[in-house]
């Protein structure tokens, strides 16, 4: 009699977060989920560690490279490294392992890709055109969800998935932002009915979204939405022109958020002004006490800055 015999070896995986935020990387759970159910063991990387296989997910492409991570079993992914490298579709619609990260709420994409094509975004270079990407229910396994779609409201999908929501009751979070120029009154009528985590967010990088912004702010308001809990992204490049966007969006009576702009292609970190600009929108202690004119003047008695051509405002 010949006996047949299966083995099965299972690896010892090693998971690392490059940017080390203090938000979950969705990639990292994801692969965590579909190598546990594979019975390996999964933890976070460690350099005293000896791993079967490792992978390095970074997001950021300032996120400086990590001295302790090399070898020929490491398996690297997310924008901070590349444009290209995805998830295979057996472990992308997994649902993500939350306990990696101890978290109490669901994270996910309902769509990827993007209508825009904005000189400062990556999305389109690296996810393309907008399309479906996944179900509310295939991650969905808490009573609040963070969704991190580019731009939800563009797809007849996603608008689908808005309404299925609604229905289900959860709370959520639009991390990246709903696209202001596509909230009409429809659209409101259907976000406000919604449970939010927190803030209903959108974002006005130039002055030419300004009139969207304000419509897209009145139609809500219409539907009962105050303006206070509406968060608005800033992107702040030219300070004058950003300054101009501050004071508007302060007089509309919105939560905002300045971010420095850093250039893609060289990766050149904000200039000091930039980031002294955002600093004064988002300590907002000092943003409701201290206009702009003269927040900066305190730097006047910083010769050496001024010398060195980093206090020019």
């Amino acid at each position: 009699m010949v006996l047949n015999y299966v083995i099965i070896v299972f690896m010892n995986i090693g998971l690392h977060d490059s940017d080390k935020t203090r938000f979950p990387n969705l990639a990292l759970m994801k692969l965590s989920a579909y190598h546990k159910g594979l019975g390996d063991t999964v933890s976070f990387f460690s350099s005293f560690e000896r791993y079967d296989k490792i992978y390095s997910s970074k997001v950021f492409t300032f996120t400086s490279q990590d001295p302790f991570l090399y070898g020929n079993s490491i398996e690297k992914g997310g924008t901070g490294y590349d444009l290209i490298s995805v998830l295979p579709d057996r472990i992308e619609h997994v649902c993500p392992d939350y306990s990696l990260y101890g978290i109490n709420y669901s994270m996910g994409f309902l769509t990827r890709g993007c209508i825009r094509n904005c000189s400062f975004c990556v999305v389109q270079k690296k996810e393309g055109a907008i399309r479906e990407h996944a179900d509310i229910e295939e991650f969905l396994r808490h009573k609040s969800v963070i969704l991190l779609d580019n731009n939800v409201l563009a797809h007849s999908h996603g608008l689908s998935q808005i309404q299925k929501i609604e229905k289900l009751g959860v709370k959520i979070d639009f991390n990246q932002g709903l696209d202001s120029r596509l909230i009409d009154m429809q659209i409101a009528k259907t976000i406000s009915r919604l449970k939010w985590i927190r803030f209903i967010r959108t974002a006005c990088d130039n002055k030419s979204q300004i009139p969207a912004v304000k419509k897209a702010i009145e139609n809500l308001a219409k539907c009962g939405v105050k303006p206070y809990r509406i968060f608005c992204y800033l992107l702040v490049d030219d300070i004058d022109d950003a300054y101009e966007r501050t004071e508007i969006l302060r007089e509309l009576g919105v939560d905002i958020f300045a971010q420095p702009y850093r250039d893609i292609e060289s990766n050149k970190d904000p200039s000091y002004k930039q980031k002294e600009f955002a600093r004064w929108v988002n300590h907002k202690a000092i943003f409701k006490s201290t206009r702009w004119h003269d927040y900066k003047k305190k730097y006047d008695n910083l010769p050496e800055l001024k010398a060195a051509g980093q206090l020019v405002f």
